[in-house]
């Protein structure tokens, strides 16, 4: 019968239409306040020019096979010594995307009889990895630690022996909002524990020379960060930071590290060339954090939204399809802001996600306010 292997798959996109949830590929036009380039890095000439240079010098394209065979380039591995040495950690290595990298991190470091403490509100990719790893795992409370504490005396009481992993955003990426680093530090002390921090939103951003918001931390035994290249650093990939001993782990013991083809060697030199800029070109930080002082000014006395203290600023509508209507009208003015909506966020939360980027000006920022409030006051 015509059609009838694909009959499940219809359904079920009428189904995700039915509730205004149906996802579709749309071009990048407007102004950018959807994209996570937040230090304008991903189109500058100075990235740019690193990768072409690269080419010129025989740089190749493609990688041609797994690290641990004869995808190991010279590119990757002094990508890693500077992230190392710039991140303050003994080791980094670099993986193909973040998505990767979290998946991996948290299906071969914890191990069976181990207990994984996860925030409910991380990273897709987190919640991929703990489902699919050896470890028993528990969703804890968004920045509570004394659910994440109570899990784990939980576990201890019933018996549970392994080791401890807690795993969180420095900076949540549909909130905006801050882990609470200095208490989960001291808690996963407290409890002989390993702290995995996802720097995603973070690196290029927060921290000194960008270094993320666990940067106080870095270096320690029992912490594992995770840096994307694909956000503000303007390429793609991501770099995990820790122990010696951890990373030579993951060459050893992480499928996606072993099984996967290496990174294109030119994102490494870009990733690296990202590094440079992040200590060469502090102005870039600076100007990103007055476009967050700015706009949470504007959005507190136009829209009465408080602001995140962070380049994403949410802004919770509630209901799907007004959030959607209303994205869609920003759209049509000119500026990029997409609508966020269930299983993404939380039933009831759907919202417009507003990055800050330095692909914008102040005069952008002021348009874009002003065309958000008259789209709120219309019917």
């Amino acid at each position: 019968m015509k059609g009838a292997p694909l009959a499940r798959y219809d359904a079920t996109l009428q189904g995700l239409a039915r509730k205004d949830r149906l996802r579709t590929l749309s071009p990048r036009t407007g102004l950018d306040f959807s994209s996570n380039d937040y230090l304008g890095l991903a189109a500058s000439r100075r990235l740019g020019g690193a990768v072409a240079a690269a080419i010129a010098q025989g740089t190749p394209v493609g990688a041609t096979g797994s690290r641990l065979l004869r995808g190991n380039a010279p590119e990757h591995e002094q990508l890693e010594a500077d992230a190392a040495a710039f991140f303050g950690t003994d080791r980094a290595l670099f993986f193909g995307s973040g998505y990767i990298a979290n998946f991996a991190l948290l299906t071969a470091l914890p191990q069976k009889g181990d207990l994984l403490v996860l925030d409910e509100l991380a990273h897709a990719s987190m919640h991929e990895g703990a489902q699919a790893g050896r470890a028993e795992f528990k969703l804890a409370a968004h920045n509570d630690i004394g659910a994440i504490e109570d899990e784990i005396n939980n576990w201890r009481v019933e018996g549970g022996m392994g080791r401890v992993w807690i795993a969180v955003e420095s900076l949540y990426s549909m909130d905006g909002d801050r882990a609470p680093m200095e208490s989960l530090v001291e808690l996963a002390d407290r409890h002989d524990a390993f702290l995995v921090v996802d720097e995603a939103h973070a690196t290029g951003v927060w921290g000194p020379d960008g270094r993320g918001l666990a940067a106080a931390f870095e270096g320690r035994d029992n912490i594992i960060a995770l840096h994307t290249c694909g956000k503000a650093l303007g390429a793609s990939g991501a770099l995990v930071t820790g122990s010696g001993t951890l990373c030579d782990y993951l060459v050893n013991r992480c499928r996606p590290f072993i099984y996967a083809t290496a990174p294109s060697p030119l994102m490494a030199v870009a990733a690296r060339e990202a590094l440079a800029i992040l200590s060469d070109e502090p102005l870039r930080r600076v100007r990103l954090h007055e476009h967050v002082a700015f706009a949470g000014r504007q959005l507190a006395e136009r829209c009465g939204v408080t602001s995140s203290g962070s380049q994403i600023q949410p802004f919770v509508i509630g209901d799907v399809r007004r959030t959607m209507a209303v994205a869609t009208a920003l759209q049509a003015r000119g500026f990029d802001i997409r609508g966020i909506r269930p299983p993404t966020v939380p039933e009831g939360t759907s919202r417009l996600r507003i990055s800050l980027t330095l692909n914008v000006d102040e005069a952008d920022i002021s348009a874009m306010v002003e065309a958000l409030a008259e789209v709120l006051a219309s019917p």
